[in-house]
């Protein structure tokens, strides 16, 4: 049987470290809008920008033509910024073939819509099968061949086996689910708690510290996931508690590093010109907040990392404020 063509939309680290696994299960093509990225790839087997010179897979092509990616691809797989999505899928409409699947490992929320971005395609891309994949995955760590897992979300379990080959190496393990909102919701909530989570590295407050602040951040995920329509058991798993876990505490998390600055009195512009790249939680926060009221969910610590980015608070007074609140019983009460 052909192996189907896989098209990666997005030339940043996630996207890049997917491709490079891909392309040594199909033919695949990563379609990036940056000429100097396109050629790197093709040219040097890098992505000099996200990745420095970690190598890539010498199989998987690169291009910046959106329609030629996109009219060849059996599998689309989407990895560009969430306010990117619905701009990039749009143009993409027009050249997709029907019922091709579709696979996000964007983990984010889109603004104003408060979709995630599941929603968003097929809102864009209506009939296609729509997933996505989403698990304690440092792209810099994958690309340089470490060991690492995450969970594969489709409508149908089917859809998800079938896919599950094409994503997989020896050193990337892929699970299969249908919860695609928990795991979806899941990807995009861990964002703002590595900030939070940032802040107290920042003010070296220590590792009992981390910990609580990982654990409550956990349950406050979990409890707008099941309002949101995820299932419980999945906010324990690699795309809940393994991602939390991973973008909490690695150096490479680009939200934990936006919370360090943040606390160590750095403003968001010279941060993100630090960064490179975008710091998905900065935009979820507000977004998050409006969900968490729709849904009558209580999210102190997301509550004071958004009052931190957009009104004014600092990293000090949010801890100061979440030190204030009374503790009440762990898994029943509202406050963190």
């Amino acid at each position: 049987m052909r192996r189907p063509n896989v098209t990666v939309l997005g030339g940043g680290s996630w996207g890049s470290a997917i491709a490079s696994i891909a392309a040594r299960n199909a033919p695949t093509l990563l379609w990036a809008r940056d000429e100097a990225t396109v050629a790197d790839i093709n040219e040097r087997h890098v992505n000099s920008r996200y990745l420095d010179d970690l190598p890539l897979n010498p199989a998987l092509r690169a291009t910046n033509d959106l329609e030629h990616a996109i009219a060849t691809a059996d599998v689309l797989v989407l990895g560009v910024p969430s306010q990117a999505c619905r701009g990039v899928l749009t143009e993409a409409a027009e050249h997709l073939r029907p019922w091709v699947p579709i696979v996000s490992l964007v983990k984010g929320l889109e603004q104003g819509s408060r979709l995630r971005i599941t929603e968003v395609v097929r809102e864009t891309l209506p009939g296609h099968p729509v997933g996505v994949l989403n698990g304690p995955n440092i792209a810099r760590e994958i690309a340089a061949g470490y060991a690492a897992a995450a969970t594969l979300a489709m409508p149908d379990q089917q859809q998800a086996e079938s896919l599950q080959n094409l994503l997989r190496s020896t050193m990337f393990r892929v699970y299969t689910s249908t919860d695609v909102v928990g795991v979806e919701v899941a990807g995009a909530l861990k964002n703002i708690f590595a900030i939070a989570t940032g802040f107290g590295d920042g003010l070296e407050a220590g590792d009992n510290t981390r910990a609580m602040v990982i654990t409550r951040s956990l349950r406050e995920l979990s409890r707008l996931g099941v309002a949101m329509g995820g299932h419980e058991q999945t906010f324990s798993g690699l795309a809940g508690m393994g991602d939390l876990i991973a973008t909490c505490t690695s150096p490479h998390s680009r939200n934990r590093r936006v919370g360090i600055r943040l606390a160590q009195g750095k403003t968001l512009p010279e941060i993100e010109a630090e960064l490179k790249q975008v710091a998905e939680g900065v935009k979820s926060a507000p977004v998050v907040m409006e969900l968490s009221r729709e849904h009558g969910v209580e999210m102190p610590i997301a509550r004071e990392v958004d009052a931190v980015l957009n009104h004014g608070q600092t990293a000090v007074r949010a801890y100061r404020g979440l030190l204030r609140e009374a503790p009440e019983h762990e898994f029943h009460g509202d406050a963190w």
